[in-house]
């Protein structure tokens, strides 16, 4: 890799070490679901969403929609108690002196696509409760009207704010091709809008799209590197039952091309931009390839294994 400022023990600006250097501790999301759907499955757009995605809408791990948000949050808190002991060893006893430690993120589906009293009622409660710290919302770029933008300004002014977009490529042919349903423009406008009210802008992005060589992809990053965004997360096209790319030819990645191209990827950022994710695990019971991507713990330490053996990883330490 070339040489790259060393923030922890990673060669990128990693999620983990930019929460835990912006709150000072360690900081948990919680995946949550706000019971919306999408432009590209109730027949504005279109009725199947774009080919890769499944019925869940990207929010496969996250809680059901028939529990209120409170009840979402006190679910996920339970469940990362019961996985990561250490982060109840870290909440003081005393629940008045408790700092917030959880981001609420809306992850399933369209996030900012519903009517707006009930999107400021569901966003309201998130931010209100004592243990969230942040308020992250993932959401397509022609998803953001005025009033929606007036909205996510109030929620700005109460928390800390990230809003996640959806671009996984710019280059049109392929935007057509997976039905993403909106031009480059809209996403530059998305952009220009949400720096304005304050929000922090994370860029989704899928590597090994069919018909984007290695050339392509980078056309995407260095675009990516130029933008006032502040976060990206990189995903590997995994391919899941019931969706309409698996029933088109195409072949996964392997684990050394995919790892070789998202280093590549991670050259051409900025220092400043935090990498919130290297790959992406399809549930288990959903993937059909690449069935190596199901081991998330296997692919990381790979991922991260390459990084330090690159003789040039050893940058300068921030």
């Amino acid at each position: 890799m070339s040489e790259k400022r060393i923030r922890g023990d990673k060669p990128y600006y990693s999620l983990d070490y930019y929460l835990k250097e912006t709150f000072g501790r360690k900081i948990y999301k919680l995946s949550l679901n706000a019971g919306l759907t999408c432009p590209n499955r109730d027949g504005t757009l279109g009725l199947g969403g774009c080919i890769f995605c499944s019925s869940g809408g990207s929010g496969d791990f996250g809680a059901s929609p028939l529990l209120s948000v409170t009840e979402q949050i006190e679910a996920g808190k339970a469940l990362i108690y019961k996985k990561l002991p250490a982060a109840v060893k870290t909440a003081p006893v005393n629940s008045e002196e408790k700092e917030a430690s959880f981001i609420a993120y809306f992850q399933a589906y369209t996030n900012t696509y519903g009517e707006i009293t009930y999107l400021r009622k569901t966003f309201m409660e998130a931010l209100n409760h004592k243990d969230i710290a942040l308020l992250s919302i993932a959401t397509r770029p022609d998803c953001l009207g005025e009033d929606v933008l007036e909205l996510l300004a109030e929620c700005a002014a109460k928390k800390p704010l990230w809003v996640e977009l959806g671009l996984q490529t710019i280059h049109e042919d392929t935007a057509e091709f997976i039905r993403r349903g909106y031009p480059l423009p809209v996403f530059e406008k998305a952009v220009k809008d949400l720096k304005a009210i304050g929000a922090e802008i994370i860029t989704h992005m899928i590597l090994g799209l069919p018909g984007e060589d290695s050339s392509k992809v980078m056309a995407s990053m260095n675009y990516l590197a130029k933008l006032p965004i502040q976060g990206v997360k990189l995903q590997l096209l995994h391919v899941l039952k019931d969706t309409e790319l698996a029933h088109i030819p195409y072949k996964a990645m392997e684990l050394e091309e995919y790892t070789d191209l998202l280093i590549a990827c991670i050259e051409n950022l900025p220092d400043s931009m935090v990498v919130h994710r290297l790959t992406g695990d399809g549930p288990k019971k959903l993937l059909l390839s690449p069935l190596w991507s199901g081991n998330k713990k296997l692919v990381l330490n790979y991922i991260h294994k390459e990084m330090k053996a690159r003789d040039s990883w050893q940058g300068k330490s921030l």
